[in-house]
């Protein structure tokens, strides 16, 4: 699997040059296309989040719709709809006119549900549109401060030598943090004991208190922890290292390549939704991202802006849907 946006390399080809253009020119682009007259939008647009209030995918749609509101001139209100695994979003979305004023700030469920959720009655991949990812949120392997292990790869000899014994928590069972686990577990040959929690914060508290020994778990949520000093960082989930971390590596550079298990969320649009209002929202949240005021709020609760085209979301999401829901299957998880 290879991130939305490959590391780039030393030398600059003709056609490197004019993608770096293009880059540099995007944010005069999206003015361009936001500034040409239509009727879209001249209400409010509302942005349905499948999260509760408070958390990270409620946190970072409403910084970025902040900025998207003040850029289209038009507010975005946020409508959180919880329950059944972000099945009540969707089809609140689903059931909506397809008129451009309904979006969905939506995260890996969108690939994970057709094998977690029975007698799901939604096909994700005709039903909804991808517009954009609009963040990543890094993710990150710490341990209790007394664990043994003072590498990632120390932690990772630990567990191979003592199968089914070091304790590792995550937010719920078929979420991001669950599923890095599954992996890393799969790629590294090693068997841990694993603890679904209801939350990042629970399973953070419970490393903290050495109730288990490690934790996966967002960086925004591992920073309280290791302000704290009672744990360690050991590795994050992302292709890249995090700028917030630099000196922690990556699980893919420490012997496992390609592995990228950063949870994300991005806006889709229900299917059948006009293409004006996709594209200028997209627009908008292209130049949202080159705001250096945005970015350095997401930065301390961990969060990368993305913002990345249609075309590339829904590109990646084809590789990320197949490699996580043979993943499930393999680990044979579920969700009760």
């Amino acid at each position: 699997m290879r991130p939305p946006f490959p590391p780039t390399s030393t030398g600059l080809s003709l056609k490197r040059r004019q993608l770096l253009a293009l880059g540099a020119a995007a944010p005069f682009m999206a003015r361009e296309v936001l500034a040409q007259p239509g009727a879209w939008p001249t209400r409010p647009v509302r942005i349905v989040v499948p999260f509760s209030a408070g958390g990270a995918a409620d946190t970072s749609a409403r910084a970025v719709g902040q900025r998207v509101s003040d850029i289209l001139g038009q507010p975005l209100t946020i409508d959180n709809r919880t329950g059944g695994n972000a099945v009540v979003a969707a089809n609140a979305v689903l059931g909506s006119p397809k008129d451009g004023y309904t979006f969905i700030w939506d995260a890996a469920n969108q690939l994970t549900n057709p094998v977690l959720v029975k007698d799901l009655q939604i096909d994700y991949r005709t039903a909804f549109v991808p517009v954009t990812m609009a963040v990543r949120a890094p993710q990150a392997l710490v341990v209790r401060h007394d664990f043994p292990a003072q590498t990632f790869d120390e932690f990772i000899a630990i567990a191979r030598s003592k199968p089914g014994t070091v304790s590792c928590g995550t937010p719920p069972s078929g979420a991001m943090g669950h599923l890095a686990v599954a992996l890393l577990q799969q790629r590294a040959d090693i068997k841990l004991l694993h603890t679904p929690y209801r939350g990042g914060a629970d399973a953070a508290r419970d490393v903290m208190g050495g109730q288990i020994d490690s934790a996966l778990i967002t960086t925004s949520t591992a920073r309280g922890t290791l302000a704290s000093g009672k744990t360690r960082m050991l590795a994050v989930t992302s292709a890249a290292r995090v700028q917030a971390y630099p000196d922690v590596p990556t699980i893919a550079e420490r012997g496992f390549p390609g592995y990228d298990m950063d949870d994300w969320f991005g806006l889709f649009a229900a299917a059948g939704t006009p293409e004006a209002p996709i594209r200028r929202l997209e627009a908008a949240v292209a130049q949202a991202a080159h705001d250096p005021a945005l970015a350095a709020a997401l930065a301390p609760q961990g969060f990368v802006l993305v913002a990345s085209s249609s075309q590339q979301f829904a590109s990646w999401m084809n590789n990320q849907r197949e490699l996580l829901q043979k993943l499930i299957r393999d680990a044979q998880i579920t969700i009760g």
